[in-house]
């Protein structure tokens, strides 16, 4: 009987590769998360639902992944608010909220034995695809401004 092999990465290569793995991670969450919290900050306070900083509570194990469904229907009715107030049409009843949702629902599954790696290549291409709509999203508001003094 052969004995597995077992491959592995040390010294100066490891550290090369965990930056490199920390920058092809962290960089997408990072502008994810600004052009959340920059749709926001879009809508006016009264049709907010949360905070725009708020979103940086993703950053936090676990919790992250929890509060990325309170972040997906936050944004979402916030969005059918301001929408409305501005008379803008949004094709959805609540903005954003079926891909974000799956997203969620996926990222959850991703920890299922057999099941997380395909669970977690969808969750990546609806994430794509949420955060593609919230950034039209913000340019259509952007596109249809409502003087408001924000303090």
């Amino acid at each position: 009987m052969h004995e597995p092999v077992i491959l592995a990465i040390t010294g100066p290569a490891a550290l090369v590769f965990v930056i490199i793995f920390i920058v092809v991670t962290a960089f997408p969450i990072i502008f994810y998360l600004l052009s959340l919290q920059n749709t926001l900050r879009e809508i006016s306070l009264e049709n907010r639902k949360m905070q725009p900083e708020q979103v940086w509570l993703t950053l936090i194990p676990l919790f992250g992944i929890i509060w990325q469904y309170f972040i997906v229907a936050r944004m979402a009715d916030s969005l059918y608010l301001e929408f409305s107030k501005r008379n803008v049409q949004s094709a959805e009843q609540r903005p954003g909220y079926n891909y974000g949702i799956a997203y969620c629902i996926l990222l959850t599954a991703s920890v299922i034995p057999m099941l997380g790696f395909l669970a977690i290549l969808g969750a990546a291409v609806c994430w794509i695809i949420y955060w593609v709509k919230i950034s039209e999203y913000r340019n259509l508001l952007r596109q249809n401004p409502q003087n408001y003094i924000e303090i």
